[in-house]
């Protein structure tokens, strides 16, 4: 089988050095996406630990991507866990970045990361048993496939998302990946019957509309990012260096298209995880599905519409302590 290593990125928004070093990058006119969603905690890492210790013991690795702050109770001497400074892998001319497109787009630079690796934020969570099968299969990820429309509104992703599928037309035919044996994979009801009809709604265009991003974590081959990078390099460049999110950026999605298009990947089950976005009439069955572990993938996503945070982040600090109430080896 082959090594599966987990890269999760993670800032401490209150570390009062990384704060005053962000806020010296800001401008009067600055552009860049500085809203506190980006940066805020929710207190609840440690059940991330927790949920990859107990539901997936066999990944090879934990690459802990972070500016330089720890959790004061990471256990920093576990053996499956690789402390990753931004100054490690991000090369000198985009330090310092306080650009999560920045931070992702360069993660195959991450020293002894494996080729098959699962790459998670921090408001995703393990919280069901999971095998390496869940994401990697004859060593192709395993993702969901489909066409979409972009959505483009204030503080949304749809700029990169639409920045990303610029270049994906750039080097795919549409029609002819449709025409091939790969169309299978697009209309696999392992997408779900909702993705299925989108894309056959959407197939009329003979390019690439959009194509549907699920928010949980992403399975890709180092070889993706280093590709893209040959093929792209300048391109990933000026996003790079931007030190804050803009409209004019890419995003990791795009290793994640280039995948879907280039055929590497496979379809997965969409039942193996879920997002629930804050703002969402469905809070409580996002704590119920924590507590139950209904899901194997969650994501708990923050979001402009969140009202009261400091309410709502004891209640999923509860709900995941019922679910994962022992401290892991990643504890002190």
């Amino acid at each position: 089988m082959d090594k599966i290593d987990f890269v999760m990125i993670w800032v401490d928004g209150a570390d009062p050095e990384w704060v005053r070093e962000k806020n010296s990058y800001l401008s009067p006119d600055e552009r860049g996406d500085n809203s506190e969603i980006r940066y805020r905690s929710w207190d609840n890492l440690q059940y991330w630990f927790r949920g990859v210790e107990k539901f997936a013991p066999w990944v090879n690795r934990i690459h802990f991507v972070t500016w330089g702050h720890l959790p004061p109770w990471l256990n920093t001497d576990s053996p499956k866990l690789n402390i990753v400074n931004h100054r490690d892998y991000i090369p000198p001319q985009y330090l310092p970045t306080f650009n999560a497109n920045t931070i992702e787009l360069n993660l195959h630079r991450i020293k002894g990361l494996s080729e098959h690796f699962v790459y998670f934020n921090d408001d995703m969570f393990v919280t069901s048993p999971v095998k390496p099968e869940d994401f990697f299969r004859d060593g192709c990820p395993m993702d969901t496939y489909g066409l979409d429309c972009i959505y483009f509104a204030k503080k949304s992703a749809g700029f990169f998302n639409g920045n990303d599928i610029e270049l994906i037309n750039t080097h795919f035919d549409k029609n002819k990946i449709f025409k091939s044996r790969e169309r299978k994979k697009w209309l696999s009801l392992k997408n779900g019957m909702t993705r299925v009809v989108k894309t056959r709604l959407l197939n009329v265009w003979p390019w690439f509309p959009g194509i549907y991003y699920n928010h949980l974590p992403t399975n890709f081959l180092k070889s993706t990012f280093e590709k893209v990078w040959e093929l792209e390099g300048e391109t990933l460049d000026l996003t790079c260096r931007d030190k804050f999110r803009t409209k004019s950026n890419c995003n990791q999605w795009l290793m994640k298209f280039w995948q879907l298009c280039e055929g590497a990947a496979l379809p997965r089950n969409k039942k193996i995880g879920r997002c629930f976005h804050i703002k969402d009439n469905i809070y409580n069955e996002m704590l119920d599905s924590i507590e139950t572990g209904r899901y194997k993938l969650i994501c708990v996503n923050d979001t402009i519409g969140t009202r009261d945070f400091d309410l709502q982040k004891q209640q999923v600090i509860e709900a995941f302590e019922k679910l994962l109430p022992e401290k892991s080896g990643f504890e002190l």
